[in-house]
């Protein structure tokens, strides 16, 4: 199988939710459904069958993960020698030439990316334009938008 890109920040959250789906949830969530089994019938008890839906979500959240986990090539940039280039991992400066606004994202794996945070996918259109750039380049990524053209100001490995 594929290794998967992941920062060490990323792999530390799963397997943080990991523990609480297998030390918390799943436990609480049979203690759910064994309580619904003494309300009787249980073709008619609701409370049994959200309960066993979502035993189903946990499972396979923890199955998810796992495979996540066991494919995941971690990448720690913090130690790696800054060549002011745009890696995996980096965070990036960008002025917009045409807008004259200024952006900073951090390129990260797929289950980490959250746009509200500014961290892009590894796969996103954004940042496959932008890995292999260094400081001063300026690049066109293309957008549903049309094209837009950006400098990079900065290159960090945080």
């Amino acid at each position: 199988m594929k290794k998967v890109p992941m920062t060490s920040c990323g792999a530390e959250k799963l397997r943080k939710e990991l523990q609480y789906l297998k030390n918390v949830r799943r436990p609480q969530i049979i203690e759910d459904i064994a309580d619904a089994r003494k309300h009787g019938d249980l073709k008619e008890n609701a409370e049994y069958h959200a309960a066993r839906e979502q035993q189903g979500f946990c499972e396979w959240r923890i199955q998810d993960i796992e495979v996540k986990l066991s494919n995941a090539q971690v990448i720690d940039v913090i130690r790696m020698p800054n060549t002011g280039r745009i890696i995996f991992g980096a965070t990036v400066s960008l002025f917009n030439l045409a807008s004259g606004e200024k952006v900073n994202y951090k390129i990260v794996g797929e289950d980490e990316a959250n746009y509200k945070k500014n961290f892009i996918s590894i796969n996103s259109p954004m940042a496959r334009g932008l890995i292999g750039k260094e400081q001063d380049d300026v690049v066109e990524i293309k957008t549903p938008g049309g094209n837009v053209n950006y400098q990079v100001l900065k290159v960090e490995y945080l």
